[in-house]
């Protein structure tokens, strides 16, 4: 039986309708949403905050969800699997992802956290993404975000 674990993502955008992504503090070009595995007993919005603020040092009064939607699956790839079945039990995480919106009084953002996930980050237009700074695993997942949240087709 395959299982997969909880996880949630944040499409954070700004007031002028950019979108956050940030660079992978140890794979230089791979950039990615704020995101992390739900832990036992959290709730899925919970899991959200809790990200955001240990990834990019936010705390949920300085955004606010627009909205949600779940069912993004993928499968490790059998050279990472053996051992996140070993770690955590799953084969692939099952991803709720959610839509957020900066409000005015929002500091920047800080990726200088610790654990430290990412390297650095930028604002960019939904059109603007690149498949290529993804694992090819993720691919598919990133393409029904992309086209749900902002009718954007990643070729």
């Amino acid at each position: 039986m395959v299982r997969y674990r909880s996880n949630v993502a944040a499409l954070m955008i700004d007031a002028n309708g950019n979108l956050l992504i940030c660079e992978r503090s140890n794979i230089l070009g791979a950039w990615q949403f704020p995101q992390g595995g739900v832990d036992p007993g959290e709730e899925i919005e919970q899991a959200l905050y809790r990200e955001i603020r240990e990834e990019i040092g936010l705390s949920k009064e300085h955004y606010e969800i627009l909205r949600r939607k779940d069912g993004y699956r993928y499968l490790y790839p059998e050279d990472v699997r053996s051992k996140k079945i070993q770690k955590h039990g799953n084969h692939g995480q099952e991803q709720t992802y959610f839509l957020c919106k900066l409000r005015p009084n929002a500091p920047d953002i800080d990726v200088n956290q610790s654990p430290r996930e990412f390297r650095s980050y930028r604002w960019i237009q939904p059109n603007e993404f690149d498949l290529d700074w993804l694992p090819p695993f993720k691919h598919e997942v990133y393409r029904a975000v992309m086209k749900d949240f902002f009718h954007v087709d990643l070729d």
